[in-house]
C-alpha cells in the first residue's frame, strides 16, 4: 500500500502515523520525549532525545503496518521552540528552550521599556512575549557564539537535519512566522529583526513552502535512503490544514497542553486585540494567513486538579465537573502567565469566590470550564478585529474527544463546533502537504473531498453573562500585584 509517512513531533510525545492514499491512517506509533524544568519558570527538552522519540516512533509505527511503501516523509512539529547545533558535526550545543519557557521575560521587558513592541508586531504579527523565540535565540547564541559553523532553527529544522544526515538545513514558512525573525509580508528573513534580537540571520534555516522538497534521507533505520521529505509545517497549522479549513473564516481549536484557535483570512491584515497573525501554510510561493490565539495552559491544568482531589485520572475528573452545574468558583489557569488575548507575564493561577459551600464537583467543574472561557475570550477578539463571521469550526486534540468539554465550549462561544474523529489532525494535515507536493492528491479540493468522521455539537440556549461575569472577577484577581504586608 501506498502511504505518507507523517511524524508529528509534539511537546510531549513524538507521533508516526502511516496515511493512504484514501486519507486513512494505517498506523502509528508513539514515543515519550521527556520535559526538564532546571529553573523556576524554565522549561528545556533534550534535541537528541526528541529525534531519538521520532526514530522509536517511526519504528512501532512500521511495525504495525509490514510492507507499507513510503512515496513521502511529512513533518509537524511543536512551534516556538528552538535549539542550536553544530552544523558541520551535528552535534547539538544547547537545550531546545520550549515555547512553555518564561527565562526570557526580562529580556522581552527590556525590548518592550526600548520601543521595539509595536515594531516587532508589526512585521511578525506577535507579541514581545517570552513564549515567542527571538530572545531565545539570543539566549542559546550568547552561550555558544555566532560562528559560521553554528545552526539555530525550529524544531522542523532540527529534525530535517537530523533525517537527512546534515545535508539540509531548512524550515517552511509557516514555522518561520513564529521564530520573531521573519517578516510576514516580505516573507523573508529580516536583517532589521536580526538587529533588535541581536541574531545574525545568516544561521537560520533556508524557508520553504510547507509543501516543498526538504531533500532525502540518510541513515533513518527502517526507511530507505533517499525517501523523500516533501512537507514541514507547525502543528497547529497542520491540524487546520488537516480539517481541509480553507476557506476565509474557518477554523479550529486544537486542545492539548495549551491550546490554538486559529482562523484562516483572506489576505494579510495586521494583528490587534491581543490576536496574532501569522502564516497558515505556504504552498507555491503563496503564503494563506490566520489569525491565531494561543493559550499557554490548557488541558494541563486537567492532570493537576485530578491529583489534588485525588482522583485516578482525567477521565474521573471531567465526570465529577460533568455532575456540577456552571457557576461555581472562578478558575485561572495562570501556572505560567496567561497568553491570548491577555499577554500577561505576571498573571497568577487562583480559585475565586470560594466557600464553606464549595463542593469537590463545583472545583473540578471550575477548572474544565476554564478551558472554555479562554477559547471564548480569543474567539471574540478574533471576531472583533476581522469584521466577519466565523465559518466553520473544528475541535482536534485529545480533549476534543470529551462530548462534555466540547459542549461547553460550543455553548459559550455559541457556535456549533465540528468534532473530528482521528485525533491526528496535525499528522494527516501534513501528510497530506507531502501528498500534494508528489501528486498523490492533484489539489486542495480533492484533499477537501477526502473522507472525514465528524460529529456537529450545536450550542445549548444558556445564559452566559453571569458565568462570563465571574470568569472576568477571576482574571482580574489573577493579574493583580501583590502587595506584601508591612511590618510594625
Amino acid at each position: 500500500m501506498r502511504a505518507i509517512l507523517a511524524i508529528d513531533q509534539g511537546t510531549t510525545n513524538s507521533k508516526a502515523v502511516l496515511v493512504s492514499e484514501s486519507g486513512d491512517i494505517i498506523a502509528r506509533g508513539s514515543a515519550p520525549v521527556g520535559i526538564s524544568y532546571p529553573e523556576p519558570g524554565w522549561v528545556e527538552q533534550d534535541p537528541n532525545r526528541i529525534y531519538a522519540s521520532v526514530c522509536e516512533a517511526i519504528d512501532l509505527c512500521l511495525q504495525a503496518a509490514p510492507g507499507s511503501t513510503i512515496e513521502a516523509i511529512a513533518i509537524s512539529n511543536q512551534r516556538e521552540s528552538v535549539t542550536i547545533w553544530d552544523g558541520e558535526t551535528g552535534k547539538a550545543l544547547g537545550p531546545v528552550l520550549s515555547w512553555q519557557c518564561r527565562r526570557t521575560a526580562p529580556d522581552c521587558q527590556r525590548l518592550i521599556a526600548d520601543g521595539h513592541s509595536e515594531h516587532v508586531e508589526a512585521l511578525t504579527g506577535l507579541p514581545l512575549d517570552p513564549m515567542f523565540p527571538g530572545p531565545k535565540f539570543r539566549w542559546l547564541l550568547d552561550r555558544v557564539g555566532q560562528g559560521r559553523k553554528i545552526r539555530i532553527g525550529t524544531i522542523d529544522s532540527w529534525l530535517v537535519h537530523c533525517l537527512t544526515g546534515g545535508r539540509r538545513h531548512a524550515c517552511d514558512a509557516s514555522n518561520a512566522a513564529r521564530s520573531q525573525l521573519f517578516g510576514l509580508e516580505a516573507q523573508a528573513w529580516s536583517e532589521e529583526l536580526g538587529a533588535i534580537f541581536g541574531v545574525d540571520i545568516r544561521l537560520l534555516p533556508e524557508v520553504l513552502d510547507s509543501s516543498a522538497d526538504f531533500g532525502t534521507t540518510h541513515g533513518l533505520a527502517g526507511v530507505p535512503d533517499g525517501t523523500p521529505i516533501r512537507s514541514a509545517i507547525g502543528d497547529s497549522h497542520a491540524a487546520l490544514f488537516g480539517h481541509g479549513a480553507f476557506n476565509p473564516g474557518d477554523g479550529k481549536a486544537t486542545f492539548g497542553t495549551g491550546s490554538s484557535v486559529m482562523t484562516t483570512l483572506p489576505r494579510f491584515i495586521a494583528p490587534r486585540n491581543g490576536i496574532t497573525t501569522t502564516v497558515a501554510w505556504r504552498i507555491a510561493g503563496q503564503p494563506t494567513f490566520a489569525f491565531e490565539g494561543n493559550i499557554l495552559v490548557c488541558a494541563a491544568s486537567l492532570p493537576w486538579m485530578a491529583g489534588i482531589l485525588g482522583l485516578p485520572d482525567v477521565a474521573s475528573l471531567v465526570d465529577l465537573a460533568a455532575t456540577a452545574e456552571p457557576g461555581g468558583p472562578g478558575f485561572v489557569p495562570a501556572f505560567v502567565g496567561l497568553g491570548a488575548p491577555y499577554w500577561n507575564s505576571d498573571a497568577r493561577a487562583l480559585f475565586s469566590q470560594i466557600n464553606f459551600n464549595t463542593t469537590r464537583a463545583q472545583m473540578a467543574r471550575s477548572v474544565t470550564d476554564s478551558i472554555a472561557f479562554q477559547v471564548h475570550d480569543v474567539i471574540t477578539a478574533m471576531r472583533a478585529q476581522s469584521g466577519g463571521e466565523l465559518g466553520t469550526l473544528y475541535v482536534d486534540g485529545g480533549p476534543s474527544q470529551n462530548r462534555f468539554l466540547m459542549q461547553c465550549v460550543s455553548n459559550l462561544v455559541k457556535h456549533a463546533i465540528i468534532q473530528c474523529e482521528a485525533p491526528e489532525a496535525s499528522a494527516l494535515g501534513a501528510a497530506y502537504l507531502a501528498g500534494l507536493s508528489i501528486g498523490l492528491w492533484p489539489d486542495l479540493d480533492a484533499i477537501a473531498a477526502l473522507p472525514r468522521n465528524t460529529e456537529v455539537i450545536k450550542p445549548e440556549n444558556i445564559d452566559s453573562a453571569l458565568l462570563l461575569n465571574k470568569w472576568n472577577d477571576a482574571l482580574t484577581r489573577s493579574t493583580l500585584p501583590l502587595t506584601p504586608v508591612k511590618g510594625e
